[in-house]
Formats: C-alpha cells, structure tokens, sequence
C-alpha cells in the first residue's frame, strides 16, 4: 500500500530535478557573446548556451560559456592586457627618463659646441694669427672633453695638464722667438710647469673646476641613461605559468561564468598583481638606492659642479692664463734658461723687444660684453630642478606598481560586494600579501617558487647598484675609472680624485745637472732597508745565547 506513493514520490522529484537542470543548460550566453564581440574577440567557437565545463583547466568546470580552446585563447589574451597594464603604468617614469636624457645630452654637447666657438671667436679676434697658427691644441682640448663626456675612457687631469704644457712650450717659443729650441729642449720646460707656474694659479683652479663638473654631468646622464633602459626592460614582465593562471582566472573567468560585466575585487587584484611582480618588487630597494644617488649628484650639478658655469666663461679664463704668462715672461724665460741650459741664438736679427711689442698688440683683455652667448635658451639649473622633481616621483614605483594598476575603475570594482572574488560576485576575504618574492609563499591567488629569483631582473639590480656607485663617486668628485691612481696622488679623500691642494712653489728650478745626478733614496727608505739587518742581527745574537746556554 505504501509503495505507490513512494513511486509516485520519487517520479516526481526525478521530473522536477530535470526540469531544473534544463532550466541550467538552457541558461543563454548571448550577454558573453555579446560582451566578447565588444572587445574585438571572435565568437565562432562561443556557444549560444551554457555547457558542461568539464574540460576547462582554470576556471569552474560546471556549466559555462567556454570551451576548452576558448579558455587558452583567454589565457593569451589576460597575458596581453597584463603587458599593457604594466606598460600603461610605467609608461611615465620610462618618459621622464627618456626625454630627461635627451634634453640633458642635448645641453650638455651643445654648452661644449657653443664654448668651443665661443673660444675660437674670442681668440681669432684677441690674438689673430698667433692663435689660428696654434689652434689645434685648442681644438684637441675640446675633443678630448667631448670624448670624455660621451664615455671614452679618458683621464682629465692628464688631458689639462698636456694642454697647459703644450701651451707654454707655444707661448715660451713666441716670446723668445730669438732663439732655436730642440723637441729635448720643450720637453725640459714641460718639466717644470708645475714649479713655474708660468700661467698663475688658472691651471690648478681650472683643472680642479673641468674634472669635478664633467664628472658629475657625465654621470648624471649616463644615470637617466641606466634608469631608461632599465626601466624599459623591467616593465616587459616574464610571466610565470602561475601568473598567467591567476590572470586567467581574475580577468576572464567571469565571462566563462556567465557574469562578463563582472570585475575583480580591489583587495583580490592585488594578491594577483604582487604574486606577478614580486619579483620587480625586489627591484625597488636598489631602484631608490639609484634615485637618491641621482638627486645628490642633482645637487651637485646646482652647486659647486655646475658644468654651465665652468664652460661658459673658459675662454677668459684661459686668456687670463695667457696674459699672466706674457707678464712673467722675463721672470720665466730665466729660470727656464737657469734649469735647461741657455738655448741657440737662431741668427736671425730679430729681437726680443720686437717680439714682445707683437704681443703687447695682441694680447690684450678680452671684453666680458663681447662674450657670444652659450646654450641659448636653456638653462642647467631648471633643467636640475625639473628633473629632480620627476625622480622624487619615481621613488618606490615597482613595490607600488600592483596598487597602480589595481586602483584602475578600467580593472576594478570598488564596491566590495559587487565584484568577483575568483570564484563568484561577493566580498574578498583573504588578506592582501606583502610585495617581494619572499612574502609570495602564502599567496592564495598566486602559486610562487620564491627559491627561483628572476635572473633577469637580478641582473637589472646590479646594473643599478654599479651606476650607484658611480654616482657616489661623482658626488664626492671621483671619477671611478681613475680613483686608485688619482687618491695616491692626491693623498685626500675629498675632490675629484685629483689633488686641489695648493702646489709647492719653487722660486728656483732644479738646475738640469741635478736632475741627471742619482738621487739619495729617502730617510723612510735607508730605514725600510736597515730594518732587516737589525732583525738579523737580534736573530744572529739570540742563537748565540742559546748555544752557550745548551753548553
């Protein structure tokens, strides 16, 4: 008697449990379809209704809107719209050091095309012919300063110190123009530049001036320069399998679940966007160890190594030089006589008189009003200012690169309960990981081998933490591919790595005998080799005590 009942029971929750499930299936995907024609992807292979999701490797196997072939060809797309995120994001700090750069490069050749000319105009007008026949010094000058900027491995103190002696072995020449001097001859006048100071204190002032700017304006660009490309290699992301899952699953997996206007909770974008860049992440401690070297040199360049200021008016100085030369010239002319030795009348009846009436002539002051311009319509200091703006910005940008990108309207949904959580619309409740590989292991969204760093962006740090070093160094003066030689020399911590101290002045030069003589090596030296002999002595004496006590 029961049995009926139960039958007809059974028979009908089967019919309604059917009629449910067909009510599922036939759930229509056209919004998806819809939504997919939207974005300019085909939707030949996209069902009109909902079907069995068994297949599918990332988002939910129940019924969806996507096949097996649908859900790779998202895949590949959530990877594309991934790269453009990044690149929309840092798109700014890549321009900023892309058009710094140039503008800086730009000022800075052209300060030294414009000093160059400047010069040349200044000489040719001031000095005539005694220049234009002597120019290629000049001209050498120049070359040697722009090849040093541009990176050539070349040593400032070297190139200023061969061109103040190639210009008094010229002027020395000119002014005892009476008499025949030997290549051994010059060359024994270059040796005592130094004890001269034929051309006053200009040199040492000079030298100290060129090598300390130059090395901060170099460095500097080639600061925008490393952040440029290091930038614009750091921003094409290598994307992990379980990053591309991840991305997958957030960007697209809504579609598949019928809910295509569905966007990613704020909180679970960033669990996906840490676990993708973690590992530039890792990147910033370097990158704002780099930004703050760049805005000490900034300063630099404001200051005391402001290239601008040491360029423009090197013309005068050099003239000033010039003109300090022809007034010692009697005084010089003697104590090079006294150390080389009195030089080969030429035979020719001119005299010494005459030719100094030629550069009374011609060497006179040069007028600061008739100075041309240079770098016309810049100037260094706004252009530090401006930059040194753009770099504050730029500090801590790849740790905050996930919070950029998640606080999009385009990729996310602020409103808490009305987003997709990975799985369905409702609130996200795992908490946010901190950025870095490390603190990846307890990422829900994210699966990360924090044992295996990027190598390619462990090479981006070093590149950093090289141009850093530099960059401390041109802070403090130092050129790094001359320090060791340079701090020997100089004996000080401080500068450029060449000494700014003031030289030792000898009123008289060592006559030439004296340099053929051998020297006498050195108290600390005569110490340094006795001191073996007395420890031989103390061994000799103790050996002896020994053996007469063992007797």
């Amino acid at each position: 008697m029961l049995k009926t009942p139960v039958v007809i029971f059974t028979s009908l929750s089967l019919l309604l449990s059917l009629s449910c499930a067909g009510d599922v299936k036939s759930r229509s995907c056209s919004d998806v379809r819809q939504a997919f024609t939207t974005k300019g992807f085909s939707i030949h292979n996209v069902p009109h209704q909902e079907i069995s999701g068994e297949q599918l490797r990332v988002c939910s196997q129940g019924y969806t809107c996507c096949t097996s072939g649908i859900e790779d060809r998202l895949g590949q797309q959530s990877k594309e719209d991934f790269g453009k995120l990044v690149d929309e994001n840092s798109h700014t700090i890549r321009t900023i050091f892309t058009s710094r750069h140039k503008k800086f490069d730009e000022f800075f050749l052209e300060l030294l095309d414009n000093s160059e000319k400047s010069l040349n105009d200044m000489f040719v007008r001031t000095y005539g012919k005694l220049y234009t026949h002597n120019s290629e010094m000049f001209e050498d000058l120049f070359s040697e300063l722009k090849r040093y900027y541009t990176g050539g491995n070349v040593n400032l103190e070297e190139v200023l110190n061969d061109f103040w002696s190639r210009l008094l072995e010229r002027m020395f020449q000119l002014l005892n123009s009476q008499y025949t001097f030997t290549d051994d001859y010059l060359e024994c006048i270059s040796k005592y530049t130094d004890q001269l100071k034929p051309f006053g204190d200009v040199p040492r002032k000079l030298k100290a001036q060129v090598t300390k700017a130059f090395i901060a304006a170099r460095s500097f660009v080639q600061g925008l320069m490393v952040g440029r490309e290091v930038a614009n290699r750091v921003a094409k992301v290598n994307i992990s399998p379980g990053c591309s899952k991840a991305l997958t699953k957030m960007l697209y997996c809504p579609y598949c679940g019928g809910l295509p206007g569905l966007k990613p909770c704020a909180n679970y974008c960033q669990n996906v966007m840490r676990g993708c860049l973690a590992n530039q992440a890792d990147l910033d401690p370097e990158w704002n160890l780099f930004i703050d070297a760049m805005l000490l040199v900034a300063d630099r360049l404001e200051g005391p190594f402001n290239i601008e200021s040491v360029m423009e008016p090197i013309d005068v100085k050099i003239s000033e030089a010039i003109m300090t030369m022809q007034d010692n010239s009697m005084q010089v002319s003697s104590k090079v006589f006294q150390g080389c030795g009195h030089p080969k009348p030429t035979g020719i009846g001119r005299s010494a008189r005459g030719i100094s009436d030629v550069f009374n002539n011609r060497f006179r002051p040069y007028s600061p009003e008739e100075r041309p311009t240079t770098a016309a319509g810049t100037s260094l200091d706004r252009l530090v200012i401006d930059i040194k703006e753009k770099l504050k910005e730029s500090k801590k940008f790849w740790s905050s690169l996930p919070d950029s990108i998640c606080a999009e309207d385009e990729v996310t949904d602020p409103d808490e309960e009305q987003c997709w959580n990975s799985h369905t619309k409702g609130r996200y409740f795992p908490e946010v990981v901190k950025d870095g590989l490390t603190n990846q292991l307890n990422n829900p969204e994210v699966e990360v081998d924090i044992t295996r760093p990027d190598t390619f962006i462990r090479q981006q740090i070093m590149t950093l933490r090289v141009m850093t070093n530099k960059l401390r160094n041109a802070y403090n003066g130092k050129d790094v591919y001359f320090q060791d030689s340079s701090d020997e020399e100089s004996g000080s911590g401080s500068g450029s790595g060449f000494t700014t101290e003031p030289e030792v002045v000898h009123t008289e030069p060592p006559m030439l005998e004296a340099d053929k003589s051998d020297p006498q090596p050195p108290t600390d030296m005569a110490a340094h080799q006795q001191k073996p002999l007395l420890q031989l002595l103390v061994a000799v004496t103790a050996l002896t005590w020994l053996l007469l006590w063992l007797r």
